[in-house]
């Protein structure tokens, strides 16, 4: 009977892999799209890698798909010495995939001129293909890892202000190469486009996330939580029911955005953890809104 659960347990986890790599290659294929179809033939670079790498492909005769995975390449080196080889085998299937895509995509030519539509539409697709994709455990690679890695060093600076620097630099670098405010300004209008909706994609409309832990290793993960996402981790007592044992539960509010990460800090530092995941649509506090200015 134990051998039976076992082997159906093994079978589900082998359809849930063919199932999350199905969905990383038709996700990686849209993610490309609105790059091939619609950014890049306009001349928008939307931050990241991808942004730099429409850039380069200006000035070189490298198309921008190889760009994306040439410059990935040291980016995920940095990821294998820093998180080891099970961090990034989907991402390194993403990314060769995504980039092959691009390339491939790129002969169709841009699907609208009007530049509006473009940042509009290339964003969008972009935004929901990422979205999925971290559904399915993997990452379209660049600033993720260099965010993850900067984190480690230079624990005071907050995840969400270098990922604002490292796409304002690739806007700024996007006017000045293309010799058009206009381009630029179109670009981060993108940019604010595909951060919506990858955060609709991923949490829905909700304000923010408010996870329960329960867990025999709550001093890790309370650990891995201050120091990789800088958020507020409150112990709590509480006692098993039925076994009658004291466990802490751990108790943490986050922006939408660190949602998927902090679940994915509890899976490696306790894949048995319990763990509670719910919407939480007001915040009142240091670090949130203001209780008394908010509701004048």
């Amino acid at each position: 009977m134990v051998e039976k659960v076992q082997k159906n347990l093994e079978q589900k986890k082998v359809w849930k892999l063919i199932w999350d790599y199905l969905m990383i290659t038709i996700f990686s294929f849209t993610y490309a799209a609105g790059i091939s179809l619609f950014l890049d033939p306009n001349k928008l670079a939307p931050g990241g890698v991808s942004g730099i790498s429409i850039m380069l492909s200006r000035i070189t005769p490298i198309p921008t798909g190889t760009w994306i995975l040439l410059l990935n390449i040291p980016i995920l080196g940095l990821g294998l010495w820093k998180f080891g080889l099970k961090f990034l085998i989907s991402t390194v299937y993403c990314t060769i995939v995504s980039s092959a895509f691009t390339n491939m995509l790129a002969g169709f030519g841009a699907l609208t001129t009007d530049k509006v539509l473009a940042a509009a539409a290339g964003a969008a697709l972009m935004a929901v293909s990422m979205g999925m994709i971290l559904k399915a455990g993997a990452t379209t690679g660049g600033v993720d890892i260099i965010v993850k890695v900067l984190r480690l060093r230079y624990r005071h600076l907050k995840t969400g202000n270098l990922y604002l620097i490292m796409d304002a630099i690739v806007v700024t670098l996007s006017g000045i190469m293309f010799h058009n405010l206009e381009i630029a300004l179109y670009a981060a209008v993108a940019i604010f486009i595909s951060s919506v909706v990858l955060d609709t994609v991923l949490y829905g409309k909700d304000g923010a996330k408010m996870i329960y832990i329960i867990s025999d290793h709550p001093d890790r993960i309370t650990d891995r939580l201050l120091e990789d996402l800088d958020i507020g981790v409150t112990s709590l007592k509480g006692e098993g029911a039925y076994s009658g044992k004291e466990k802490k539960v751990l108790m943490c509010v986050m922006r939408k955005p660190l949602a998927p990460k902090a679940q994915q800090i509890v899976k490696e530092e306790d894949p048995e953890a319990f763990m509670i995941v719910s919407d939480a649509t007001e915040i009142f506090g240091e670090g949130y809104k203001s209780y008394f200015s908010e509701r004048l």
